[in-house]
């Protein structure tokens, strides 16, 4: 008989319709209610857990490295456990939770697009296929999953597509690890996850900015962002990894100065790379880290936790080093590049 936690943070699928508009009122045993409706779970014994009760959007770093230190703690005591989560910022929360993740025990993060007292709530079926992923003797060993209508995402590469139809999230270059539904728990493939980035109980997180591509930017934003405290910067970048002449010229100071820069795509899919002079070419060749098929979104808390050990002034090497072997050892980028 296997045991599963549930842990409720909030987000649409704890939320009911106000004339305020919609806000969190639904708690993990009403959740769990709602799921066991649509398929049962056998022996399987679920403890339902109220952790928080806050929107996605409202969502903050220190509470998202709180919900770490929680989901660490229960994955060292259940066989599997499960996460409801608003969905503006679940692929970050997921993720981090995926930089954190060791051990066999499955976790799953689910949410909803529509609230729970919608006529057609989507939420009751999301948190049933999560909890039958997470009891599913196969799934051990999978990391860090996310259920949403129907489909089992890894973490590590998805992304919030759409706003707001129920296949809202997908993992553009490495498609779904499984599905749960009427047919049943479907493994399809999953790798083996990389290991955890983040071992240590943080409170906060280094700054680090993004800085947007877009025609015409002039690269100004990369000196702002630095001094304002940033750390780190993630450049959203055009196509294959490239960024406009001024930005290049910025990020290459920023790195001689003694700041990371770790390049990802704005496309919304595709993995990126080197490959232009004058762009993407001239950031790897300064030593930018190159995030593969990582939202820059994502990408920005892997360079976060990869400073996190290091003193005001990194050692840009050794953040570059411990971001590229995780990136390798999760399949975002090749084993040699």
């Amino acid at each position: 008989m296997g045991r599963i936690v549930l842990l409720a943070t909030g987000g649409t699928i704890a939320s009911r319709t106000s004339a305020q508009g919609r806000r969190v009122s639904v708690g993990a045993a009403e959740l769990l209610r709602s799921a066991l409706e649509v398929d049962g779970l056998g022996a399987t014994v679920v403890e339902t857990r109220d952790v928080s009760a806050t929107a996605g959007f409202a969502v903050d770093v220190p509470g998202a490295l709180a919900l770490v230190r929680t989901v660490r703690a229960a994955v060292n005591e259940a066989d599997g456990v499960v996460v409801t989560h608003g969905t503006d910022t679940l692929e970050e929360v997921a993720f981090l939770l995926a930089l954190a993740h060791a051990g066999r025990a499955p976790v799953v993060v689910t949410g909803a697009q529509r609230p729970f007292d919608d006529p057609a709530p989507d939420g009751p079926r999301n948190l049933s296929a999560a909890l039958r992923w997470a009891a599913s003797p196969a799934s051990a060993g999978s990391g860090v999953m996310i259920a949403f209508a129907d489909a089992i995402l890894p973490a590590i590469g998805v992304r919030k597509t759409h706003a707001l139809a129920l296949d809202a999230f997908s993992a553009p270059d490495r498609g779904p690890s499984g599905h749960v539904d009427e047919a049943g728990v479907r493994h399809h493939h999953f790798a083996s996850p990389p290991g955890p980035l983040l071992t240590s109980d943080l409170v906060d997180l280094p700054r680090v900015e993004v800085v947007a591509q877009y025609l015409g930017c002039d690269g100004s934003q990369v000196g702002r962002a630095v001094q304002a405290g940033a750390r780190g910067l993630v450049v959203a970048a055009f196509g294959a990894g490239n960024a406009t002449p001024g930005t290049v010229r910025a990020c290459l100071q920023a790195l001689e100065t003694g700041t990371p820069v770790i390049v990802a795509g704005r496309t919304g899919a595709g993995a990126v790379t080197g490959l232009y002079a004058g762009g993407g070419a001239d950031l790897a060749e300064a030593g930018a880290i190159f995030a593969g098929d990582l939202s820059p979104w994502q990408a920005r808390l892997l360079l976060a936790v990869a400073l996190a050990p290091e003193p005001e002034t990194p050692d840009v090497e050794a953040v570059a080093w411990r971001c590229r072997t995780w990136l390798r050892a999760a399949g975002a980028i090749a084993a040699e590049d």
